[in-house]
């Protein structure tokens, strides 16, 4: 099983947070490595998130979730 977290925002705030803008995958979707999982809104960018590993993505987070950096927002099993 490996962690999807919300990316590192801001070394200097750690309590800095951001907001899960949109997942391309759905629960329960097999995924390969490298592909394409979410997009998330920071305060001066918008990041994509890439699965870290193939298998089967467990969403932990939803769209619109504000989270703070390191947030644990899905599992690839």
């Amino acid at each position: 099983m490996t962690d999807v977290l919300f990316p590192l925002l801001s070394e200097k705030d750690p309590d800095a947070e951001g907001v899960v803008a949109t997942w391309f995958v759905h629960d329960g979707e097999r995924v390969a490595e490298g592909d394409l999982l979410a997009e998330v809104a920071l305060d001066k960018a918008d990041v994509e998130i890439s699965s870290p590993a193939a298998g089967i993505v467990r969403l932990l987070a939803k769209e619109g979730d504000a989270l703070v950096q390191g947030a644990l927002i899905a599992r690839v099993e």
